[in-house]
């Protein structure tokens, strides 16, 4: 167990009036390992000039680390059962919606992964195990009110040795 920190960083700068919400939502997430990642408001929720579209926004980064924690418990269950997977990708996507309290929340994130393995690749029944086990043992999963889907799906560049993930 543990803590995880990140530094989120943001200056006014010139021009805009921000009592009347004309500032930039440009703003750095800083880790401890030394990365920093360009952060803004989602321009859905904040035009142009106020926000960057090129850059993460904190509803972007819930669905990613979501996928990302899926798939770090998925690599590892994988190699414990001897599996190699070969390459992985998951086009998650989250749902920002009113719950039933019409509070705005990002509803539900789908998971879509897709694995590719090295030789033999285990069979349906066997990759659902792996991502109900990847999904069980997600703590950032365990963590959200959110709904979290996993929705496996194939490679449309899939050889003979391999196989989707689930």
């Amino acid at each position: 167990m543990g803590e995880h920190g990140a530094m989120v960083r943001w200056q006014r700068g010139d021009g805009g009036d921000f009592r009347r919400g004309r500032y930039s939502r440009v703003h750095e997430w800083r880790f401890d390992g030394g990365s920093v990642v360009r952060a803004s408001a989602a321009p859905s929720n904040v035009p142009a000039p106020w926000s960057a579209a090129d850059a993460i926004d904190p509803e972007e980064a819930f669905v990613a680390a979501l996928a990302s924690c899926h798939m770090l418990w998925f690599l590892s269950l994988a190699a414990a059962r001897g599996l190699v997977v070969e390459r992985y990708e998951d086009d998650a996507v989250g749902t920002l919606d009113r719950r039933p309290d019409g509070v705005e929340a990002i509803t539900r994130v789908e998971l879509r992964p897709c694995a590719t393995f090295a030789g033999a690749a285990p069979d349906r029944r066997a990759l659902d195990a792996l991502h109900d086990e990847a999904h069980a043992r997600c703590f950032i999963a365990h963590s959200v009110r959110s709904e979290v889907v996993i929705s496996p799906r194939e490679r449309a560049d899939a050889g003979a040795t391999a196989r989707p993930a689930g």
